[in-house]
């Protein structure tokens, strides 16, 4: 089946589950587009390669419950799965379970999954900073949009401080490795040079390669704290500028023009 045609039936088959808050597209095209946010997806757009399947997804709220969830379709791998990271502290574990049940029932040819939040990309710690300027719930349901345009411009101006802050971290180590490092090698394999009569070959040789090792190490973590920081900077601007054509579109589908 075309992936156009798979992902429209996808929506038709969701509408009747949920309600379809927002909707990302990433190389997929809806025709008729539903009357709800529209918008590209800016993780895998700001990729810049074609490994990645064309996919949709969106944010849908439970009618009952109202929890909010994100919910992505990969109509080439027959795959639906609910990425739990974008929603944290927005539904219940018991929402989420039903509604993947409910998936199930109403798209036995897919195969259906959760997808946690990740610790090494810092899931939870970027919904965190994100959350403290602005709710994906007000996102998608708040009518104050002078509050949400101040909310997003809090959090974008978070996002690029939390960038440049990273930044300066990366530079400190970048600049410090070397020197340090030869500095720090240096004293080392001349203090045991003194001390391989005392200690034998073997031993000395071993501090010396492991002392310069460990040291290589530690400044390997550093520096790689420091690209994930930036990573996590980004997610923090991208979120925002999500959320902010969010708005725009609701704010867009709203105005009596339309």
């Amino acid at each position: 089946m075309d992936e156009t045609i798979a992902c429209q039936q996808f929506f038709d088959g969701l509408a009747e589950l949920c309600l379809v808050r927002s909707i990302k597209l990433y190389r997929l095209k809806l025709d008729p587009a539903p009357h709800v946010p529209i918008l590209p997806c800016l993780d895998h757009e700001a990729m810049l390669h074609e490994a990645i399947p064309r996919h949709a997804a969106a944010y849908v709220e439970d009618p009952t419950s109202h929890d909010l969830h994100e919910i992505v379709f990969v109509p080439a791998r027959a795959l639906i799965e609910i990425d739990i990271a974008s929603t944290v502290e927005e539904h219940s574990v018991d929402s989420r379970e039903r509604l993947m049940r409910d998936l199930r029932k109403q798209f036995p040819a897919y195969r259906v999954k959760g997808t946690g939040p990740s610790y090494l990309r810092g899931d939870r710690r970027v919904m965190t900073a994100c959350r403290a300027q602005v709710s994906l719930r007000d996102i998608l349901n708040s009518e104050d949009f002078a509050r949400l345009d101040r909310s997003l411009e809090r959090l974008r101006t978070i996002g690029s401080l939390m960038e440049k802050q990273s930044r300066v971290a990366s530079w400190g180590v970048r600049t410090l490795t070397a020197p340090l490092l030869a500095a720090t090698g240096f004293v080392i394999y001349g203090l045991l040079d003194r001390l391989t009569p005392q200690l034998g070959e073997l031993w000395a040789r071993g501090l010396q390669y492991s002392s310069v090792g460990i040291l290589g190490a530690i400044f390997l973590y550093y520096g790689l704290k420091a690209v994930h920081l930036t990573e996590m900077a980004n997610r923090v601007w991208k979120r925002a500028a999500e959320y902010g054509l969010i708005v725009s579109e609701r704010r867009r589908l709203k105005s009596p023009a339309r």
